[in-house]
C-alpha cells in the first residue's frame, strides 16, 4: 500500500488540485455576479497567497534557497508575468464574458500546446515508432478533439429531472463569446509557455515554495499596476465581508498557494506535460456540478467530448508511465552490471589474500 501511494502520489495530488480548481470556478462566478472586478480579484488573491506562504518559504527552505541574482530575478519577473498577471487576468476576464463550463473546456488545450512546445524544445521524449510515443500523440489529439467537441458541438440538451440545488443571485453577466474566446485562447497559450518555463526555472531555483511565493509577490505587483491603469474607480477596490472576500481568500490560500506548490512539485517530479494533462478532469467535474447542483443545462456534446478527453488523458499518462519504466530499467541493469563487475574485480584480491595467509601459516609452522 505504501509503495502504491508513493508511486501514485503525483497522480493523487494533481487530482486534488483539479477538485480545488473546480470549486474555484463557481465561487469566482458568484463573486463576479456580485460586481467583483476580475483584475482586482487577481491582485488581492495573490497578495493573500504571498502573505500566507512567505513564513513557510522563509523558514522551511532557508538552506535550500539559492542566492537571488539580478538575472534570476529577471527570470522570476517574466515567469510571474506569464503565470500570474498576464495569464490569469485574461483567463478570469474571459470567465466574466462566457461561463465556467466553456472556460474549463478551453483550458484543456494547454496540454496539447505544452506537449508540442516541450517536444520542440526537446524537453519531452517522443519516439513515434514506439507504442508509448504513438499513445502520447493519439492521446494529445483526442484530448484536443474532445475539447473541440465540447466547445463547438452542443447537441440536444439532457433533461434535468430536478431544479437547481444552489442558486447564484446577482447581476446578469453580459456574455460576449467572441471576446471571451479570444481571451481564453490567449491565456492558454501563455499558460503553456509558463509551464515550460517553470520547469526550466526549477533547475536553477529548486526551492519550490519560495518560487511560488516570489511569483505571487511579483505577480500581485504587476497586476496592481495594470489594474490601476484600467480601473480608476476607488469603489472597485472595496471588498466587504461577503462572497467577494471568500472568493479572494479561497483563490489566494488554496489555488494560488497550495495548488501552485503542488503543481511545482509535480512539474519537478513528472514534467510539465504530466501536470497539464490533468486539466480535463476539472472540465468533467465542472460540467457535472453545473448540471446536478447549479441546474445549468448539460448538452450531449459535453458528454461525448468529456469521454473523449478522458480517453486521451489516460493514453498520454500511459505513454509517460512507460517512458519512466523504460528509463529506469537500463539504469537498474547497468548498476547491477557494475556491482557484478566490482565483485569480480575484487575476487583476485581475495584469492591473493587467502593465498598469502596460507603461505604465512605454512611459514609459521
Amino acid at each position: 500500500m505504501a509503495i502504491a501511494m508513493r508511486r501514485f502520489k503525483a497522480h493523487i495530488l494533481m487530482t486534488t488540485a483539479q477538485i480545488g480548481y473546480t470549486i474555484l470556478y463557481f465561487i469566482t462566478e458568484a463573486a463576479y455576479s456580485q460586481g467583483l472586478n476580475p483584475h482586482v480579484y487577481i491582485t488581492y488573491r495573490h497578495i493573500v497567497a504571498a502573505l500566507i506562504m512567505w513564513p513557510f518559504a522563509y523558514f522551511l527552505e532557508r538552506k535550500l534557497r539559492p542566492k537571488l541574482t539580478w538575472a534570476l530575478f529577471l527570470e522570476l519577473f517574466v515567469l510571474s508575468l506569464l503565470g500570474v498577471s498576464l495569464t490569469l487576468n485574461m483567463y478570469f476576464a474571459s470567465l466574466k464574458y462566457t461561463s465556467p463550463t466553456f472556460v474549463s473546456s478551453m483550458v484543456n488545450t494547454i496540454a496539447a500546446m505544452t506537449f508540442v512546445i516541450a517536444v520542440l524544445l526537446r524537453m519531452e521524449h517522443l519516439n513515434v515508432r514506439s507504442p508509448r510515443g504513438i499513445g502520447k500523440i493519439v492521446g494529445t489529439i483526442l484530448s484536443l478533439g474532445g475539447v473541440t467537441i465540447m466547445t463547438l458541438y452542443k447537441g440536444p440538451a439532457v433533461k434535468n429531472l430536478w431544479g437547481a440545488l444552489i442558486h447564484v443571485h446577482g447581476n446578469v453577466i453580459h456574455e460576449s463569446w467572441l471576446k471571451g474566446s479570444i481571451l481564453t485562447v490567449a491565456s492558454c497559450l501563455t499558460w503553456a509557455i509558463w509551464y515550460i518555463m517553470q520547469a526550466l526555472t526549477l533547475k536553477r531555483y529548486p526551492a519550490q515554495l519560495s518560487l511560488a511565493t516570489w511569483m505571487c509577490f511579483i505577480g500581485a505587483a504587476q497586476s496592481a499596476v495594470f489594474t490601476a491603469f484600467v480601473q480608476h474607480k476607488p469603489s472597485e477596490w472595496k471588498v466587504g465581508f461577503d462572497i467577494k472576500l471568500w472568493s479572494i481568500l479561497y483563490g489566494g490560500i488554496v489555488c494560488s498557494g497550495l495548488i501552485i506548490y503542488i503543481q511545482l512539485w509535480c512539474t519537478e517530479e513528472k514534467g510539465p506535460v504530466f501536470v497539464t494533462m490533468f486539466n480535463p478532469l476539472s472540465t468533467i467535474m465542472v460540467a457535472c456540478l453545473a448540471y446536478f447542483v447549479f441546474g445549468e443545462r448539460l448538452f450531449l456534446g459535453s458528454i461525448i467530448g468529456g469521454i473523449v478527453v478522458i480517453i486521451g488523458l489516460y493514453l498520454v499518462l500511459w505513454g509517460k508511465e512507460r517512458d519512466q519504466v523504460g528509463d529506469v530499467r537500463p539504469e537498474d541493469s547497468s548498476s547491477a552490471d557494475n556491482e557484478k563487475g566490482k565483485e569480480e574485480s575484487q575476487e583476485p584480491f581475495k584469492n591473493s589474500d587467502n593465498k598469502a595467509d596460507n603461505q604465512k601459516g605454512c611459514a609459521e609452522v
